[in-house]
């Protein structure tokens, strides 16, 4: 892989790395802030409370992948990354200087949700521009190793705000950590953004892009995406088991460690900080791995690991007790997700031709999420609110044996040349030799 293409993968994921810090960074402090914004009473419900605010963020990133991605299609892919980062930053910034429930009453959660709906819009947009943007700018014989970089990128932001949740552990009471401590994780995301932004107006073109003179004025449309439906609706089902475990499994498991396995925070955060850099660090081998063998086998590999691991693997972790046992199961989770992560980006956007490829990734995508994605987190805490909290890990399990069903029937998208894909060529399903 040549400089120029490392180049154009380091901007791609520098700037993926921020949008998913910013986005994952809530996740992660929400156990801090709850209490900021609504009501002192029921711990539970004021994480459902905000909870329900980071699942309304999904229901705009359908917005944003429809918005953003007819920006990519239309303007390039440079212009919609760029487009993304500037929404990312004015969203941290809201978020830092939200006025808690003490000062404005229901007026800081009004904040709050603005925040998260412009989050929405801008990652609805990168997940697709970012994906795109890695696949066309790879070697074509190295588009499974170049696009897992889009997961190592966010598994890295998830990284850094652990990381610094870690260091605000140590460094702050709990109290202060909850007065307000936890403004600090926006604001270094504002100013990440603002660095990401300047990086970005430089950033090149993909030749794939550039190159393509097809589509005219129907370019990003929802016109030409209709022409494959099909796809469309294979990116869809495709989704859906990866994207519930991989929120399980990330932003979910800190609060799972925390909140129902009954480990301190300071080790349930580090728990997912020591078990995501393992994570990041398997994206790459996985990727390459799939540049060999196909996409197929890994996609069919998570979906069954998934299907069968999922209820042993969260009730074990249940009664884990300390860091190791917590450590060892949360690792065995996000290796079967691997599966899935490490090669999802390409496989979407190999599925669709250059002039509806970011539009056609972004919208199936992001009404996946919205769905599924985004609401993993809220049926985990309506279970347990119930009472039968072990009802969750069957939901996770049954999600991933839909989506094994499409991946045993999908065709195999690895050889497929970007600049010829037509609608025939992925539409039918047919197992590949």
């Amino acid at each position: 892989m040549g400089r120029e293409q490392w180049k154009k993968i380091w901007i791609g994921s520098a700037g993926n790395m921020v949008e998913w810090y910013d986005w994952f960074v809530y996740a992660s402090f929400a156990t801090y802030f709850a209490g900021a914004f609504f009501p002192h009473g029921n711990p539970t419900a004021q994480m459902m409370n905000t909870a329900g605010i980071f699942a309304v963020g999904f229901f705009m990133r359908p917005v944003g992948g429809w918005l953003l991605g007819r920006v990519g299609d239309r303007q390039g892919r440079k212009a919609a990354l760029t487009l993304t980062v500037t929404l990312m930053s004015a969203s941290a910034v809201l978020i830092a200087v939200a006025p808690t429930y003490g000062v404005a009453g229901y007026g800081g959660a009004l904040v709050l949700l603005l925040a998260r709906l412009l989050q929405g819009l801008s990652v609805g947009g990168e997940y697709a521009a970012s994906a795109t943007y890695l696949t066309e700018a790879s070697d074509p014989r190295r588009r499974g190793f170049a696009s897992s970089f889009q997961y190592v990128s966010m598994t890295a932001g998830q990284i850094v705000g652990l990381g610094l949740q870690i260091l605000l552990q140590r460094t702050m009471s709990d109290d202060v950590l909850h007065s307000w401590g936890w403004r600090i994780p926006f604001v270094v995301g504002a100013l990440g953004a603002a660095v990401i932004f300047y990086l970005r107006r430089s950033m090149l073109e993909t030749e794939v892009y550039e190159a393509d003179d097809s589509g005219g004025a129907e370019r990003g449309t929802l016109r030409a995406l209709w022409a494959h439906k099909r796809e469309a609706l294979l990116v869809m089902a495709l989704t859906m088991g990866g994207t519930v475990a991989y929120y399980t499994y990330t932003t979910y498991l800190t609060k799972y460690l925390s909140n129902s396995a009954g480990l301190p925070k300071r080790t349930a955060t580090l728990v997912s900080f020591t078990a995501l850099i393992v994570f990041a660090c398997l994206q790459p081998l996985a990727g390459r791995l799939s540049d060999r063998i196909g996409r197929r086998p890994l996609l069919i590999t998570f979906a069954v690991g998934s299907t069968l691991l999922t209820v042993p693997i969260l009730t074990l972790l249940r009664h884990a007790g300390s860091f190791w046992p917590a450590l060892g199961l949360s690792l065995l989770a996000l290796v079967v997700v691997t599966g899935y992560t490490s090669i999802n980006a390409c496989v979407k956007a190999e599925l669709f031709p250059t002039g509806v490829r970011a539009l056609g990734v972004a919208l199936p995508y992001a009404l996946a999420n919205a769905l599924f994605g985004g609401t993993a987190e809220y049926v985990a805490l309506w279970f347990k609110n119930a009472g039968i909290e072990s009802g969750f890990f069957w939901y996770v399990a049954a999600c991933a044996a839909v989506s094994l069903v499409v991946y045993v029937s999908m065709r195999e998208t690895r050889d497929l040349d970007l600049t010829r894909v037509k609608n025939a060529e992925v539409s039918t399903p047919a197992p590949a030799s």
